[in-house]
């Protein structure tokens, strides 16, 4: 019979976990915002014409918001989690920067600084646990030939 080995993720430093959290809080909010109340969302936003659009973009918002705030959570967040925030916070930037000034309301580039603080928060994340991962342990000393050949003393 074959043995499975669980898979254990590494618990996740501080600033990952909190930033899951943080970007999980803030899709949720916004992703069920038009669902809830389309009609003050779009006081804020601005008109739209496809209600049904809206929605569904914000049900994928408020999906990708929970996956992270139950990952941050559990310190649990792994390498394709923080793609999946940072590639969602650049796609929402993206879009929020180029349709704002002309088909999209100008409270949106609101969100694209939002978004941006999310991207520059992983970014710090990321080049910490690099900088963390490229420190090596020093070689442990041995102060005698036993220790060295590995004999017990």
């Amino acid at each position: 019979m074959e043995t499975v080995e669980e898979w254990k993720a590494e618990r996740s430093e501080p600033l990952t976990s909190g930033l899951a959290v943080a970007q999980g809080v803030f899709y949720i909010a916004t992703g069920v915002w038009p669902i809830v109340h389309l009609r003050s969302f779009e006081t804020v936003t601005g008109p739209k014409l496809e209600g049904w659009l809206v929605k569904t973009v914000g049900a994928l918002i408020a999906v990708v918001g929970g996956t992270l705030l139950a990952a941050g959570l559990r310190r649990r967040v792994s390498s394709e989690l923080k793609m999946l925030a940072t590639g969602s916070a650049a796609s929402l930037a993206a879009v929020d920067v180029i349709y704002s000034p002309q088909r999209i309301s100008p409270v949106y580039l609101l969100d694209a600084v939002a978004e941006g603080v999310l991207i520059t928060g992983w970014c710090v994340a990321t080049a910490r646990a690099r900088k963390r991962r490229s420190i090596q342990p020093p070689p442990p000393r041995y102060t005698s030939p036993e220790d060295a050949a590995g004999f017990p003393t």
